[in-house]
């Protein structure tokens, strides 16, 4: 497991390292930052004198490294459009994003997995065939389309819930929560359903397929021959063989619902970080825009190294074959 974990620790260094050099080529080729910092009236004389003082004219392997730097120090440098710290900027909305994201990834996981399971058990009941036809539904519409649609339903037309912004949130120290207030907890229905919508469906479909195929191997026939329960059989035997796929797809579900909430947070006004994200592309605000790559690239690189471990917890098979070794 610790040798696990160090492969992993090397290899994400090397994403994150590649990473940064694209963000580096983004903050460096994409645009002029000194004519997005300064005014049309601004002289020659001081545009050069800025460039200099923010090492514009060192060799571009110079530039890298101190990008790459500061970086690794949490120092991403002032936005264009706004003069504030990139890294102030994000820390006031990443935990919307988070807050946004996991609660979306948490409503997929409780409705998609029993909703697989029933239509794995019982594939030729109604409420299968319905929840199935839901499933296509929830993978079809776009993101934007179901999100508008549930504001005007649930928000202009029954009134129920708000329609746009966060509610009411509540600072615990440096991070702020709106699931602690009733207007948060309103607030936070609409965006997590449509941001959680297509997740749920395709775990639903995954646990769904993997039941089917589990359900017809011999060791599940082997366990009924026993006498066994069909409770004990379906859920301890079965579905326990279908965690891995399914932890794959969570965590890499859970790294898009981060990356691709930028849709949900624009349509529902969410204040997290693809909505600033969406607003620094039209300012061409490039710090903002290379450390939102950045930062999505790490959430990425962390959740599956978690996912890479959690495979070695669930199926025992994998932890005897780093014990064993490839070639014995």
């Amino acid at each position: 497991m610790i040798a696990l974990i160090i492969r992993r620790l090397v290899q994400s260094f090397f994403v994150m390292l590649a990473v940064a050099m694209v963000a580096f080529i983004l903050f460096r080729y994409v645009g002029d930052p000194i004519s997005q910092m300064v005014g049309m009236e601004t002289s020659i004389a001081d545009r050069e004198k800025l460039r200099e003082e923010l090492g514009l004219n060192d060799p571009v392997i110079v530039q890298f490294a101190r990008f790459a730097f500061n970086t690794m120090r949490g120092q991403f440098g002032i936005s264009f459009q706004l003069g504030r710290p990139v890294n102030e900027l994000f820390g006031e909305r990443l935990p919307a994003t988070l807050e946004l994201s996991i609660v979306a990834a948490l409503f997929s996981l409780l409705l998609g997995v029993p909703m697989g399971v029933y239509t794995g058990l019982y594939p030729n009941r109604s409420l299968a065939k319905i929840l199935q036809t839901i499933s296509l539904v929830g993978i079809s519409l776009p993101t934007f389309l179901i999100g508008i649609l549930l504001i005007l339903f649930f928000g202009v037309l029954l009134r129920w819930l708000p329609t746009f912004g966060r509610g009411e949130v509540i600072d615990l120290g440096w991070w702020n929560t709106g699931l602690l207030t009733a207007s948060g907890l309103k607030a936070i229905i609409m965006p997590a359903f449509t941001l959680g919508i297509f997740q749920m469906t395709l775990i639903m479909r995954l646990v769904r397929s993997e039941m089917l195929e589990v359900l017809r191997t011999d060791y599940i026939k082997f366990a009924r021959a026993r006498g066994l329960s069909n409770r004990a059989v379906h859920f301890k035997h079965a579905l326990k063989n279908t965690l891995v796929p399914v932890i794959t797809i969570t965590g890499l579900q859970l790294g898009s619902l981060i990356a691709f909430a930028i849709i949900t947070e624009t349509v529902f006004q969410w204040p997290g970080m693809g909505l600033l994200f969406l607003q620094s592309i039209q300012f061409v605000d490039i710090p903002v825009m290379s450390t939102y790559l950045i930062l999505v690239a790490f959430f990425f690189v962390l959740i599956n190294m978690i996912v890479d471990i959690l495979y070695h917890v669930v199926d025992p098979r994998l932890r005897f074959g780093d014990i064993v070794g490839p070639g014995n």
